[in-house]
């Protein structure tokens, strides 16, 4: 009797251990919570990660190399379209140009002083004229020699020969003053390309030399961007580029800071990047912050297009049974998984086809045992 007594005692421990693992284990284990598609909008997004960068970034230089003198501005200051940001000293150039324009004032003074000669010389061709026509009558009438009658020819031809060589002497001398006027105007042009303006307004980024630093010619002393020009090159996955046109709205947000930034595609990279199968998509900012920092990486999200009156779940449904995209549906007590075409996601829910809001889903748990076909569960 006592034998069985012993029997009977661990027969009722093993029922109570029993039927509490099934309570508190078991059960739990192989309960779910579940949940019903709702109809609603959802917008279709393309999410990128890029960087701030710009359309054209203006490398500025000096045609001719030197000695620089004088850099006035520094990275990050705004400048305006002509502004002088730098000089390279043009070593002697200023003074040929002086030497060029003082032989110029010495050609037009001689110039002047032939004037004055000339008129002297007209006044001594007219009086030999006059002697030699009056003469002339007199050798037509034999009354002077032949002689004589060359004599005031060659007086007045001389007077002539005097005027023509002061006129071809001024015009000479007018011709080399054209000559040092285009001297000068190329000395002044190059003198000018000394003195580095800005071509743009818009932000100075980058210098790469500094006061006193020797340059080659055509260096790049510093780079200049025009705000307007600015934008995210954002990289996106070729598989989703393709439904991304110019003018979609955008939203971003900048590493530095929480804010969410809008903006538009208004440029699509041609291009592909063969080895990460990205495709380049470029975002202009609605409103640029000031100050901005190239290079800076951004998160993206392309707004496509809002889809209106479809399934929605919650995308923590979503499962991957046997390399499909479905979901697992409840049947009285038992799960089945139903796969479904995904149209969109947004941060939290999906939008489905295939499923309607009288379907309970159930929703997976890593906690929990992995769900199966015919796998009867528990549902609260």
């Amino acid at each position: 009797m006592k034998k069985y007594i012993k029997y009977i005692i661990y027969l009722a421990i093993l029922l109570i251990v029993g039927f509490g693992f099934y309570k508190k284990i078991y059960i739990p284990k192989h309960t779910f919570k579940t949940v019903s598609a709702k109809k609603g909008s959802i917008e279709v997004k393309v999410n990128g990660v890029g960087n701030v960068g710009a359309r054209n970034i203006y490398k500025i230089g000096s045609l001719y190399g030197g000695k620089i003198s004088g850099f006035i501005v520094d990275e990050g200051v705004h400048v305006e379209k002509n502004e002088l940001i730098a000089t390279v000293d043009s070593v002697d150039l200023s003074d040929k140009i002086a030497e060029q324009k003082a032989l110029k004032s010495k050609l037009l003074s001689d110039i002047e002083s032939l004037k004055v000669d000339k008129l002297s010389a007209n006044v001594n061709f007219k009086y030999q004229n006059e002697i030699f026509n009056k003469n002339k009558k007199l050798y037509k009438l034999h009354s002077i020699s032949s002689l004589d009658y060359q004599k005031y020819l060659t007086a007045k031809d001389t007077a002539k020969l005097k005027i023509d060589s002061i006129d071809a002497h001024i015009a000479s001398l007018k011709n080399q003053i054209k000559q040092i006027v285009a001297i000068t105007d190329g000395l002044q042009k190059r003198l000018v390309r000394y003195t580095i303006k800005a071509p743009i307004s818009g932000y100075v980024t980058k210098k790469v030399a500094v006061n006193y630093q020797i340059v080659m010619p055509n260096q790049t002393l510093f780079e200049l961007v025009n705000p307007k020009d600015v934008w995210v090159k954002t990289y996106i996955d070729t598989r989703l580029s393709g439904k991304v046109k110019l003018g979609d709205t955008a939203s971003f947000k900048l590493r530095s800071s929480s804010k969410i930034y809008s903006g538009k595609v208004v440029n699509i990279n041609p291009i592909n990047n063969p080895i990460t199968y990205e495709r380049e998509i470029d975002i202009a900012f609605d409103k640029l912050p000031i100050p901005f920092y190239l290079e800076e990486q951004a998160t993206v999200k392309i707004h496509i297009k809002t889809l209106n009156d479809v399934s929605k779940i919650p995308a923590k449904v979503l499962s991957i049974y046997k390399e499909k995209n479905g979901v697992w549906i409840l049947k009285g007590d038992k799960v089945e998984f139903k796969p479904v075409k995904i149209l969109a996601y947004d941060s939290k829910m999906v939008a489905i086809e295939g499923i309607n809001s009288d379907t309970k889903l159930v929703m997976p748990d890593p906690k929990k045992v992995s769900l199966k076909d015919g796998m009867k569960i528990y549902h609260d």
